[in-house]
């Protein structure tokens, strides 16, 4: 049987697909139909599943039915993209927006025009200071890294915890299939952006893990990831996605029928004054720096009606409460 990363690879269109290797996640695995859903167990009775089932398009509702038939009644599935909500959806889940992902098309990319001053001039402030963009390779010394990423949850306050769960990593044996890049001045590391692999019809790069050093100058991480962007179109990458923003992008031309209108005032409420639990209002003003070419909506799926049991345990495994 094909390992969860070969799946992946062949049948995934969800440009958030490789978080769902993540360190904590169990597969579920039918022999009959080939494929894998990803989840992870939330307290004694809720199971969250990350994306939806990962397999061939003749396989995928079967695939679903045997998962809920495993996971049971307290199913939530999350980051769904716009066609595994509607399968969700006719096999009885309460489906809703929950935000969006944005990309930009490589091919069609450039920092010229009146748009992008801001941007270069952020750009060339820190190439001016000195910095230098290199790829860390799998097997370096990371211990750079590490401290940087002491300092960045330092400088957050000691309430601010690492994300999990919706976001990446940069360790363990899969590392070999992301690339890493950090920028440094004066030969010290001030910040560093992990791109993990996109399948699908969009294929390419997705934006994930960055982490910026307090002291840095202005600008170091946009230079950081201008140089990136750069070396992947010149590689022959299609796309950049810069990734899941929880709480924006919301329309109602997104909703399905049959969402849940509660459920939609509570995270347009979130949109409005949930920056505590996420920093939505600063992750998309940087994705929307970019101009991005394409922005996907994304979903919740709830096996019946929406639970606030469920939503609490989806910000704990995220680690956001």
């Amino acid at each position: 049987m094909p390992s969860v990363l070969d799946t992946l690879a062949a049948h995934s269109d969800n440009p958030s697909a490789f978080l769902a290797l993540n360190n904590g996640n169990e597969y579920f695995r039918d022999e009959r139909l080939g494929g894998a859903c990803a989840y992870r167990r939330a307290g004694r009775r809720h199971v969250l599943q990350f994306g939806g089932p990962f397999t061939a398009p003749e396989h995928r509702a079967q695939l679903l039915e045997s998962f809920v038939a495993h996971a049971g009644p307290r199913l939530v599935a999350v980051q769904l993209q716009r066609e595994d909500a509607e399968l969700y959806a006719r096999h009885g889940f309460t489906v809703n927006q929950i935000g969006a992902s944005y990309a930009v098309d490589l091919s069609r990319f450039t920092l010229r025009g009146s748009r992008f001053v801001r941007l270069r001039n952020k750009i060339s402030r820190a190439r001016r200071a000195g910095l230098e963009v290199t790829e860390v390779r799998h097997g370096d010394d990371c211990a750079e890294l590490d401290a940087v990423d002491d300092r960045w949850l330092r400088d957050k306050g000691r309430h601010v915890k690492e994300l999990q769960f919706l976001v990446g990593q940069r360790t363990g044996p899969l590392q070999q299939h992301r690339r890493l890049f950090a920028g440094r001045i004066d030969g010290a590391t001030v910040g560093y952006i992990n791109y993990s692999p996109v399948y699908g019809s969009r294929p390419g790069w997705l934006h994930d893990l960055s982490r910026r050093h307090p002291d840095a100058p202005p600008g170091v991480m946009e230079a950081l990831n201008a140089t990136v962007m750069e070396q992947f179109a010149a590689d022959g990458a299609g796309w950049l996605h810069f990734g899941f923003t929880p709480f924006t992008g919301l329309s109602e031309e997104h909703e399905l029928p049959g969402a849940s209108r509660a459920f939609t005032r509570f995270v347009r409420l979130l949109a409005e004054r949930g920056n505590a639990i996420y920093p939505a209002a600063s992750q998309l003003e940087y994705k929307q720096k970019w101009a991005p070419h394409t922005v996907l909506p994304e979903y919740i799926a709830f096996l019946g009606r929406p639970r606030l049991g469920a939503v609490w345990r989806l910000l704990r495994a995220a680690n956001a409460v």
